[in-house]
């Protein structure tokens, strides 16, 4: 599904997949974040302010709304 929407808004969106089970990086920073489940989707405007998040599982629809949000 991500693969889709990378296909979809890949030239005007940046996606970023992190494996907070696998690399402490990632699970230091969704600590930062206060992420309490997995998966978790941010999405940040162009000035870098989250404008939306979705904690849980999404439909690939839910997520292109957001994305298109952010246009």
């Amino acid at each position: 599904m991500v693969d889709r929407l990378k296909q979809r808004y890949g030239d005007d969106v940046e996606f970023r997949i992190l494996n907070v089970e696998t690399d402490t990086n990632a699970r230091a920073l969704a600590a930062s974040l206060g992420v309490t489940g997995v998966p978790t989707f941010f999405f940040v405007n162009s000035d870098g302010v989250q404008a939306g998040q979705i904690v849980g599982g999404a439909t690939e629809t839910q997520l292109a709304s957001m994305i298109e949000q952010l246009q």
